[in-house]
């Protein structure tokens, strides 16, 4: 009987040796997941974060920038100015003109390069817009901005290197 109380508390004090080296291990494998888990969120945050290093392609860009296009004048680009503009208004009981200087705000220095090339299609395309109109349309602020913008829509179908950003009226006489 001697012998089975040696056996049975040298077999104890085994078992205690094995849970205990058992808590020390699940503790360990506890404590290596957390800290996987964590170097594994920390590579998703900046993985999926907005520090994208990756540029949509150019023609992309244009098109985002068109979208979110905000006129800001301290960031004036390139200024393009134009001979003056002397047209017939559309009337039906008397003779009206209309003498405007333009500007063109370019996007781009390297605009006007192609604008020197195609300048005279530009002068002829503005020359049309500005003789279709008549003098109640263009009188108001809200008929200049349109033709602004109708200026500035048409140049821009027929460039290819830029784009116009603005145009500016330094000169709008109607008589």
């Amino acid at each position: 009987m001697a012998e089975e109380k040696e056996n049975t508390q040298e077999e104890e004090k085994e078992e205690k040796k094995e849970g205990g080296s058992n808590k020390i291990l699940l503790i360990v494998i506890v404590v290596l997941l957390l800290l996987l888990l964590a170097i594994g969120g920390l590579v998703a945050y900046f993985l999926l974060s907005g520090n994208d290093e990756e540029q949509p392609p150019p023609q992309e860009q244009k098109k985002i920038e068109k979208k979110h296009k905000v006129s800001d004048m301290a960031e004036i680009g390139p200024i393009y100015p134009l001979d003056p503009f002397v047209v017939n208004l559309v009337s039906s009981n008397a003779n009206r003109y209309l003498k405007c200087k333009i500007d063109l705000e370019l996007d781009s220095p390297e605009l006007q390069q192609e604008i020197d090339k195609k300048l005279p299609a530009i002068r002829d395309l503005i020359i049309q817009i500005l003789s279709s109109k008549s003098v109640e349309e263009i009188q108001t602020a809200k008929g200049k901005q349109k033709l602004k913008e109708e200026i500035k829509r048409k140049i821009n179908e027929i460039l290819t290197t830029g784009e116009i950003r603005n145009v500016y009226f330094t000169e709008f006489v109607i008589q």
